[in-house]
């Protein structure tokens, strides 16, 4: 299938008329880790996020980038429109806009198709409705793993190319593994309680297990964490109280935890639960897999896809399959310190193969290189 936009050409004005030249991105955001580590700062030049009025300087939503007044007014600035998250700020009228200007001045859209659902919101069809906008414009589609990009065939008849999730960890970062004895430390995070986490049924489902190993299986302690400002204080109190049923499960408030406290969190843990309702990829899951921590989660889109041999489905209506997943989780061979050694080459080349991959798509979608 062709793109409404597929017959432009590398003849316009810009930066970009040689090699050596870096492509200039507007991205959909500019400022976040995903976005970072895509990025090759050699030949990709990030526009920074424009500030959104009335809102602090750090935050990027809703993307004024994303607008046909900032599109038209700033085409000279960048060679290619990079979307990834936002699209829920925008109706699809909006969206259709903001694509329509893109390609009146030439410029090439790419939009990585991160979300089929969208984990912010309960009603999937206005978001649906925007992907039905963007995804038969946009000059490329990228997505993260090869059954997301069939969905998308199967949904919209068009190619995708898989770029898996990057890791997010410094280079120089060394996330030793802090685990020890026989306790079965399993963590879960329900974060501020956005609308895809099944926060009372994982919690419930968390006692259930426990007093099911009490019986037949590993000691284990199981730490839910739940930020204090929350979307929903009487699902937060049902949370905490749910919690109740069991000493090996505690439920902690903390604050807003910077990316450092998660990742010093996740290395004493075995195991970590996703109890997600809805949801296409999980950043979870990845830095599990750099950390060298076992995930177990509910079957939900392709998260599944990701890291398949460290990733075990429960149902959170079976306490039988989270108990399960805390004796896969004590299969400590070879051991975690082992695991994260042997994935720290192998996903930093893994991360200079994703940008050199995103450096040269550009490249081609800006001289008309057909998909």
């Amino acid at each position: 299938m062709r793109s409404a936009h597929s017959d432009r050409s590398a003849t316009r004005g810009g930066t970009i008329g040689t090699a050596s030249a870096p492509v200039r991105v507007a991205s959909i955001p500019s400022a976040h880790p995903y976005i970072q580590a895509i990025t090759d700062p050699h030949r990709v030049a990030l526009l920074p996020d424009p500030p959104v009025p009335g809102a602090p300087p750090e935050q990027w939503w809703p993307p004024v980038a994303m607008t046909a007044r900032w599109l038209s007014e700033n085409a000279a600035e960048f060679d290619v429109l990079h979307v990834h998250f936002g699209l829920e700020s925008f109706t699809a009228d909006e969206l259709r806009d903001g694509l329509d200007a893109a390609a009146r001045a030439g410029r090439p859209v790419v939009f990585t198709v991160h979300d089929l659902d969208n984990p912010q919101i309960v009603d999937q069809d206005p978001y649906r409705a925007l992907l039905d906008v963007i995804v038969p414009a946009a000059d490329r589609l990228i997505t993260l793993t090869p059954s997301a990009a069939a969905e998308i065939e199967r949904r919209w008849g068009r190619p995708s190319v898989v770029l898996a999730h990057p890791t997010l960890l410094d280079e120089a970062a060394d996330p030793g593994r802090v685990t020890d004895g026989e306790t079965v430390r399993v963590g879960i995070h329900l974060r501020d309680l956005r609308p895809n986490i099944d926060a009372e049924n994982a919690v419930r489902a968390a006692v259930h297990a426990a007093r099911l190993l009490e019986r037949s299986g590993p000691a284990v302690e199981i730490e839910v964490l739940l930020n204090e400002n929350v979307r929903d204080d009487r699902t937060a109190d049902r949370v905490v109280a749910a919690a109740d049923g069991h000493a090996a499960v505690r439920v902690r408030r903390t604050p807003y935890l910077t990316d450092a406290e998660i990742e010093q969190w996740l290395v004493g843990l075995d195991l970590f639960v996703l109890p997600y309702r809805h949801g296409t990829h999980s950043g979870w899951v990845e830095l599990c897999y750099d950390l060298g921590v076992r995930v177990a989660g509910t079957d939900v889109g392709h998260i599944r896809s990701q890291h398949p041999s460290d990733f075990r489905v429960v149902d959170l209506d079976d306490p039988r399959t989270v108990a399960a997943a805390v004796t896969w989780a004590r299969d400590d061979s070879p051991s975690a310190d082992e695991v994260v050694a042997s994935r720290r080459a192998q996903r930093r080349d893994q991360r200079r193969a994703v940008r050199d991959a995103h450096a040269r798509l550009y490249r081609d979608v800006i001289a008309g290189v057909p998909a």
